[in-house]
């Protein structure tokens, strides 16, 4: 018991293992979230990111105190894990991606900067507010983002358009002009080869066209009913809108 109390006195006690496993623990589910939505800095990231904020509190809150002197040294607890705000930044900056002066991926540089605070409460004993931060990140993204695609500031978004046309007509030409007509940016094009997707969806035209399915990358105005007006485009078989694309 002496033992104990000796040790969690020294920051390597049973509370302290707590808040590791409780860093480790919420920010694994901010992670989890990242995960399924096919985002980077997934499920390990997070989670470590998280712990290792969480450490380096227990650290900076237990790590010197055996340096300590009354009237001699005194230490800020805070000086060590305020360095974790900017190293973070670091992870984060190499996640955001600028493509065609389109900006991606700060959402999930703000999760993981937000993971490192996470981690830094649960360190600090503070697991309430670990909890509530890691709550309000999911309320955060599961409502705001539908949320932010009809406000009006969000008719610039950007949207990804999948097009199945018949190939040797000049649709692909006429559905980039279509785009162009309506100021609308093509960001990106990955293009599919016709195969067992395109004949289940289609049928045996699919082989007998010779259809091919590109998915654009489009943004503009009004961006959102891009479907409609480029599935008018002579030798278009099919466009719809795919998963939206987001940070």
């Amino acid at each position: 018991m002496l033992a104990s109390l000796a040790a969690a006195a020294h920051g390597q006690g049973w509370p302290q293992v707590a808040s590791l496993l409780v860093a480790c623990g919420l920010t694994s589910l901010v992670g989890l979230e990242r995960q399924l939505r096919g985002k980077p800095a997934g499920l390990r990231t997070t989670a470590i990111v998280g712990t290792s904020s969480a450490l380096i509190v227990l650290v900076s809150k237990f790590g010197f105190t055996d340096v300590l002197a009354p009237r001699l040294v005194v230490v800020d607890p805070s000086r060590v894990a305020a360095q974790i705000v900017s190293g973070v930044g670091f992870i984060g900056g190499g996640l955001i991606l600028t493509q065609r002066g389109r900006v991606r991926g700060l959402t999930t540089a703000a999760s993981v900067w937000e993971a490192a605070a996470i981690g830094m409460a649960a360190g600090a004993g503070l697991t309430l507010l670990a909890a509530v931060v890691t709550a309000l990140h999911f309320l955060t993204v599961l409502l705001y983002t539908p949320l932010t695609r009809v406000l009006p500031g969000s008719k610039s978004r950007t949207v990804r358009l999948v097009v199945t046309y018949e190939a040797g007509k000049g649709a692909l030409r006429g559905v980039l002009a279509r785009c162009s007509e309506h100021d609308w940016v093509v960001a990106g094009m990955d293009r599919s080869p016709a195969g067992a997707g395109l004949r289940g969806l289609l049928g045996d035209e699919a082989h007998e066209a010779q259809l091919v399915r590109v998915a654009l990358s489009l943004t503009g105005p009004q961006v959102a009913s891009a479907a409609g007006v480029v599935g008018a485009v002579e030798g278009v078989r099919e466009a719809h809108l795919g998963e939206p694309e987001d940070d």
